[in-house]
């Protein structure tokens, strides 16, 4: 169990979660707590089940024993409140390259039943380093841009909880400092986050961890 405050609001919840694949436990007996203004880094080695847990905690696949709680109810129980207040990236950006960095902004809020004015679009481009963007296809940007669209709809969303699969993939250093700056600012407004990477975060900021591998769930904090 992570170590809690009890000031603080617990977000999301797992217990006992249990996850086989292909015949094979990739962990068990897997418990945490995640509090608001929490940031919590799933690691292990290729095949651990990293993204299986985070796949788990976004009801893309089912635990095969244990649940998930969001703020102390089982999610299957308030999903309408859970999707409306998680938001998940996951590894592959789901970027349509026919569409413009703007009409991709659009589709990927529209998912969420979700709309911005162009201000606010605006805005968060800018932010995301993608100024004068937004009427260029997603197909003439680069792979880092392309993420960056992702960054945008991330601060556009404004869920309170992110999680997110490799989120410093293909970016360059300044945007792997924009997805740590955004991850501080997140924090500092309460919200909470769930990752995983394998590159170096830095943050300026006390970050727990949880160990995945030889079929348990392990916590380093």
């Amino acid at each position: 169990m992570l170590d809690s405050d009890p000031t603080k609001i617990t977000m999301l919840e797992t217990r006992q979660l249990e996850c086989v694949r292909d015949d094979r436990l990739l962990f068990s007996d897997l418990s945490l707590t995640l509090s608001a203004g929490e940031i919590l880094q799933i690691e292990g080695a290729n095949g651990s089940g990293k993204t299986s847990l985070l796949r788990i905690l976004c009801g893309l696949r089912l635990a095969d024993e244990g649940e998930v709680l969001w703020q102390g109810e089982s999610v299957s129980d308030v999903r309408e409140d859970y999707y409306e207040n998680m938001i998940y990236i996951g590894h592959l950006p789901c970027i349509k390259g026919d569409l413009t960095t703007l009409e991709n902004i659009r589709s990927l809020l529209d998912t969420r039943s979700q709309s911005a004015p162009i201000e606010e679009i605006d805005v968060a481009l800018a932010k995301v380093g993608l100024a004068g963007f937004d009427d260029v296809a997603a197909k003439a940007l680069s792979s880092g841009q392309r993420r960056r669209i992702l960054l945008a709809f991330l601060l556009l969303a404004r869920a309170k909880l992110w999680i997110m699969d490799e989120p410093l993939t293909a970016l360059d250093v300044q945007g792997v400092a924009l997805v740590e700056s955004m991850l501080m600012e997140h924090r500092e407004a309460g919200g909470s986050a769930i990752f995983t990477t394998h590159h170096g975060m830095k943050l300026p900021c006390e970050m727990s961890s949880v160990t995945l591998g030889n079929g348990t769930g392990g916590l380093e904090c």
